[in-house]
C-alpha cells in the first residue's frame, strides 16, 4: 500500500476533515462564490508553510493576499513575520498574458529554489476575462488558443505536483445558470466552476465553498480517498475553527 504525503492545511479542524491535510501530488481546488472564505484558506496554509521556514510561490490574481491577515494568523514577534514573508513569493499578474510569465517565473522558481506549496488565487478570473474577449471578435482560433493556454497551465501544475512532489492548490470562481425543471415548469439555480470539466478533469481534490449571510461551510466533492462531506466552519483571528449547524 502506497501512503500518500500530505501538509498541513494550517487548521486542525481542517486537517482532521481531510484525513490529515492535502494531498502534496495532486492539484487542490477551492470553488465558490466571493467570500465564501476561499483566499483565507490560501493564506493560512501559507502562512503555516512560511513559519516552518519554507518557501511557498503565491501567484495571486485578484488582490486576495493580504500582508495584514498573514500577521493574524502569524501570531509571532514582528521580527519574526518579516523573516517568514520573505518566504512567499508572491505574484500579481494583472491580465492572462501576465498571468502566463508568472507561470514561467514560477517554474523558475521551481527548478531554482526548494518550494513547498503553490497557490494560485485564482486560477480562472483573467483566463474568464480574455476568454470573454475572444468571444465577443467570434473568431473561433482566438478562443481555441485562449482554453489551449489555461489547459496547458493546468498541465505544468499537474506535472510539478505529480514529478516533484509539490502541493498544488488552486482557487476558481463559479457562475450561475437557470435551468427550467421539464416536469414542473420550476425554474432551478445551478452553480457551475469557471473552466468546468477543464477544471475537473486535472483537480483529483475538489472542495466547494459557500456563504450564507456569513455561515460558512465547505463541501468535499471529490478525493481520491475520501468520501463527499461537509464541514461548517467559520473566520477567526488565527484562521478557521469548526462551527455548529449550517
Amino acid at each position: 500500500m502506497i501512503n500518500t504525503q500530505k501538509i498541513s492545511t494550517g487548521s486542525l479542524d481542517l486537517d482532521k476533515f481531510l484525513s490529515n491535510g492535502y494531498e502534496t501530488d495532486v492539484i487542490t481546488t477551492l470553488y465558490g462564490p466571493g467570500g465564501s472564505g476561499k483566499s483565507n484558506l490560501c493564506i493560512i496554509v501559507a502562512t503555516f508553510q512560511a513559519r516552518r521556514g519554507k518557501k511557498v510561490i503565491f501567484i495571486d490574481t485578484e488582490g486576495g493576499f493580504s500582508s495584514d491577515r498573514f500577521k493574524q494568523i502569524h501570531q509571532g514577534t514582528r521580527e519574526e513575520i518579516e523573516r517568514d514573508l520573505q518566504n512567499i513569493f508572491l505574484l500579481k499578474p494583472t491580465s492572462f498574458k501576465e498571468q502566463q510569465k508568472a507561470f514561467e517565473q514560477m517554474l523558475l522558481h521551481v527548478k531554482k529554489e526548494s518550494i513547498s506549496l503553490i497557490i494560485i488565487d485564482s486560477i480562472a478570473m483573467l483566463y474568464r476575462l480574455e476568454l470573454s474577449e475572444a468571444i465577443g471578435t467570434k473568431e473561433s482560433e482566438k478562443i481555441s488558443k485562449v482554453n489551449r493556454k489555461l489547459a496547458n497551465q493546468l498541465r505544468a501544475l499537474n506535472e510539478i505536483a505529480r514529478k516533484q512532489g509539490i502541493p498544488i492548490i488552486i482557487t476558481n470562481q463559479v457562475y450561475s445558470t437557470f435551468i427550467q425543471n421539464q416536469e414542473d415548469g420550476d425554474t432551478e439555480r445551478q452553480v457551475s466552476m469557471v473552466g468546468g470539466d477543464l477544471l475537473k478533469y486535472w483537480s483529483k481534490c475538489l472542495i466547494e465553498l459557500k456563504n450564507y449571510y456569513g455561515k460558512r461551510k465547505l463541501i468535499l466533492k471529490k478525493h481520491r480517498s475520501l468520501p463527499i462531506k461537509e464541514l461548517m466552519f467559520e473566520i477567526v483571528e488565527t484562521g478557521i475553527r469548526k462551527r455548529g449547524l449550517f
